[in-house]
Formats: structure tokens, C-alpha cells, sequence
């Protein structure tokens, strides 16, 4: 029988210093049962980075034809795709050829630094693609504080993000390894 997905309610305060963004989310996100830790909180954390009122969680694993989070306009034209992990040079190009932005949040040390390598000459003509890494270390921090039920409060500023539950706080540094044009 296959497993079911693990439900978390998740109150994200977004404080975006850099964006003039102050706004509280309530989410509802399905774990996958083959998803990690470190994978759903990486997904929290990349909907804070770029929070808005229309942006939303998608299926995520459980399709190939969706990323992880999208923001689509109120004519239903796709504004933002924001995937998560290694996705293969085939998935990137199809992305970016399906919304205005893409945005790629890639984490796992050195085998991160090993896919950026392999696939970052044939991204250069993607102008609507960004890549952003986080630190193995940050991630594996993150993951500590994950729990089915989940208030966190997200601050970023100078790109520095400073994500708080309760009394932990986690620092994650992102590093912009592509940027739009």
C-alpha cells in the first residue's frame, strides 16, 4: 500500500526588508513520503524568499509538469516557477521557456557545486533564470526545526535570512550563483 503524504500547518511571518514585504502565510504543505526534512524546508524557505499573495505550493514530487511553487497572474499566464534540488538541463530549458521567471534553489554541498558545474554554460541563455545555493550546513540547521506544526517567523535583509521558531534561529546566507538579466 503506498504511503500517504505527511501533513504540516505551517504560520510563515515574512518580514522581506528587501522587498517591502511584511505579511503572515498560512500554509498547508504535504510531505511527501520520500521527501526530506531538509527538502521541506528548503521549500518553506524559498516561498518566503519570494512570498506574495498569489504564489503557491504545487503537487511538488508527486508531478513532473509543475515545480515545487508557482506564481501565476490573475489571467492565469505563469509569472514565477520555482523549483528546488538538481533538475536536469531539459527541465531547466522547459521551464524557462514556460514563465516569465525562473528560480532554482539547489542545496547539497558538493554535489550542488557538481551540477552547477556540469550545467551552468548552457544556461547562459536563459535571461529570465536564476540559481541560488544554500549551504549544506544552514539546510542541515533548518531541517531541525521542522514539526508538523510550525510558526516561523522569516526576516530578510541585505539578503541575509534569519528564520526563527520558538527560541532557535537559524541563519541561511544564499549565494546567488545566477541571476536574471
Amino acid at each position: 500500500m503506498a504511503q500517504k503524504a505527511t501533513i504540516y500547518k505551517v504560520e510563515l511571518s515574512v518580514s522581506d526588508m528587501d522587498r517591502h514585504y511584511y505579511e503572515t502565510h498560512k500554509l498547508t504543505v504535504a510531505k511527501h513520503p520520500s521527501e526530506t526534512d531538509e527538502r521541506l524546508m528548503v521549500r518553506i524557505l524559498a516561498f518566503a524568499l519570494n512570498a506574495h499573495e498569489q504564489l503557491e505550493m504545487t503537487k511538488g514530487l508527486s508531478t513532473d509538469d509543475e515545480p515545487d511553487i508557482w506564481q501565476k497572474s490573475l489571467s492565469d499566464e505563469l509569472e514565477l516557477w520555482v523549483a528546488l534540488g538538481l533538475p536536469s538541463e531539459k527541465i531547466v530549458r522547459q521551464s524557462c521557456g514556460k514563465a516569465d521567471e525562473v528560480i532554482v534553489y539547489c542545496y547539497g554541498g558538493r554535489t550542488a557545486e557538481t551540477w552547477w558545474e556540469k550545467i551552468k554554460n548552457s544556461t547562459t541563455r536563459f535571461d529570465n533564470l536564476s540559481v541560488v545555493n544554500f549551504s549544506e550546513t544552514e539546510i542541515s540547521e533548518l531541517a531541525k526545526l521542522a514539526s508538523r506544526a510550525m510558526k516561523l517567523q522569516v526576516n530578510i535583509q541585505d539578503g541575509e535570512v534569519m528564520v526563527s521558531v520558538g527560541d532557535s534561529l537559524v541563519y541561511v546566507t544564499p549565494v546567488k550563483w545566477k541571476q536574471t538579466a
